[in-house]
């Protein structure tokens, strides 16, 4: 698995300083990517050894695939937010979005609230995705990566929230770093994804 580069200028963002985001995807992120490499050469060579029989309560097949999600979520859920970040928090570049949120929650104020409320309740991530299944955006949190996500959702919107992503800017004021991730949000991504998102149905 190959790391994506950045795709903003870190100097660019606002009150986030490129110490945080370099620590973040210098190491943090591209940790998970050589995990995740790690991890899968462990399974081949579990394979190859016939010792990749497995066990519920404890086997080593168990642990590397519980490991796997965790590694490779930390991958995705990492990529969704860099990608959303570098942007001037205008959301008038997402009109269908706009659209779509404002017919849900009445406001786009109120969206982004009920949005910061949930980012502020999570331990680890904060998710505005569309739900394949029922067609609408939900929330949905998860306090490790490969804990709280709902299968069948494209995100659109990721915030993580643990520590490592503000507490050198902000330290405990989780809150503050909230308010600075909307205004360095590329809407335009975030449309991009929720167009494409709508178009994938899966059945009822």
């Amino acid at each position: 698995m190959d790391s994506k580069p950045l795709p903003f200028e870190v100097s660019s963002l606002k009150g986030i300083s490129e110490k945080t985001m370099q620590i973040h995807h210098d190491k943090l992120y591209a940790g998970y990517v050589a995990k995740v490499d790690e991890i899968s050469v462990k399974l081949k060579e579990l394979r190859l050894a016939g010792k990749n029989q497995g066990n519920a309560t404890f086997s080593e097949l168990r642990a590397l695939k519980d490991a796997e999600t965790f590694a490779v979520n930390g991958v995705y859920l990492h990529e969704w937010y860099f990608d959303i970040l570098g942007g001037d928090g205008v959301f008038e570049k997402a009109p269908e979005l706009s659209k779509a949120l404002i017919e849900k929650w009445e406001s786009l104020e109120v969206a982004i609230k009920t949005f910061s409320e949930c980012a502020m309740a999570s331990r680890g991530w904060s998710v505005l995705c569309w739900d394949t299944k029922i067609q609408k955006l939900k929330h949905y949190n998860g306090d490790a990566h490969n804990q709280g996500g709902v299968w069948g959702c494209v995100p659109i919107i990721t915030i993580d929230c643990y520590e490592h992503a503000y507490f050198i800017d902000f330290g405990s004021d989780k809150k503050a770093y909230i308010e600075a991730f909307w205004k360095n949000l590329d809407w335009s991504v975030a449309e991009k994804l929720f167009v494409a998102a709508r178009e994938f149905k899966l059945p009822k």
